[in-house]
């Protein structure tokens, strides 16, 4: 059920000889200092139209781009970003040189571009999904989280919005995965496309326990949702998702990862 709201879908399930789609991890935080302008503005230029990263919300309710709920590893500020507001925040610069982004504004900046969002805390969905409403993006974002819980608040706030799957349905995925045949009933019962869930988002494995696999591949496809690795860095890596038909790899090298599935294809 989609409520009645329209859905574009901009993750779609490999079409056969397509290829992956490479999505900048962060920003291509190997390439460039992570979820910066600096990186943001180095990936449309390169031609990249999938963008992962991250945010969080300040004391005052501001969607921005950042991973870490601390300022330290990436900033030439400390504490959290929870604990400044805008204003403060503003005159924080990150590696880069630049101050941190606003969601809103680079939505707006790069209207081009599709950005999945990871929303690093139950604090930011609010200014989150504001920004994404008032920039009218809805239909160019996916916004994750491992959390079931805010994923439903995410979903009640912008009906018709792409987002992935929680852990507990990617897990439902690895038990129907395993189960074969017989598992159909699990994937069945797992919110998909007509919900507006297009995408799974997984490692090879999970405090030792296996997730992707073909079989997991198959029986998300099974369900119609698509497929992204994270986080690829290692080409052999690459080879071995391409040949088990992967939809999307999020790799922190994105320049690296395009020029081998290029050259793959000569």
């Amino acid at each position: 059920m989609n409520n009645g709201h329209s859905h574009r879908r901009i993750y779609p399930v490999e079409t056969e000889g397509a290829g992956p789609l490479v999505i900048a991890h962060r920003g291509g935080a190997n390439e460039y200092p992570e979820n910066s302008i600096a990186s943001f503005q180095a990936m449309q230029g390169a031609g990249f139209t999938h963008i992962e990263t991250d945010a969080h919300a300040t004391s005052d309710g501001v969607a921005v781009f950042a991973h870490d709920p601390e300022l330290d590893r990436t900033t030439d500020a400390t504490g959290n970003i929870a604990d400044y507001t805008w204003n403060q925040l503003a005159k924080v610069r990150d590696a880069s040189g630049n101050r941190l982004m606003r969601v809103d504004e680079v939505l707006d900046q790069f209207p081009d571009i599709i950005f999945n969002i990871d929303a690093k805390s139950d604090a930011v969905v609010g200014p989150l999904t504001s920004a994404v409403r008032r920039t009218r993006a809805v239909e160019s974002v996916c916004l994750a989280s491992f959390n079931e819980r805010r994923l439903g608040r995410i979903r009640s706030a912008l009906p018709g919005v792409t987002t992935s799957m929680g852990m507990a349905a990617i897990a439902r995925v690895v038990g129907a995965a395993v189960l074969g045949g017989s598992g159909r009933g699990l994937l069945r019962a797992l919110p998909g496309p007509e919900a507006g869930v297009d995408v799974a988002q997984v490692p090879f494995d999970y405090r030792r326990i296996p997730v992707l696999t073909p079989r997991f591949i198959a029986a998300a496809h099974a369900r119609g949702i698509a497929v992204h690795a994270w986080t690829i860095n290692d080409l052999a890596e690459v080879d071995t998702l391409v040949s088990w038909g992967i939809d999307g790899i999020i790799t922190d090298e994105p320049t690296a990862v395009r020029n081998h599935l290029a050259a793959g294809k000569l």
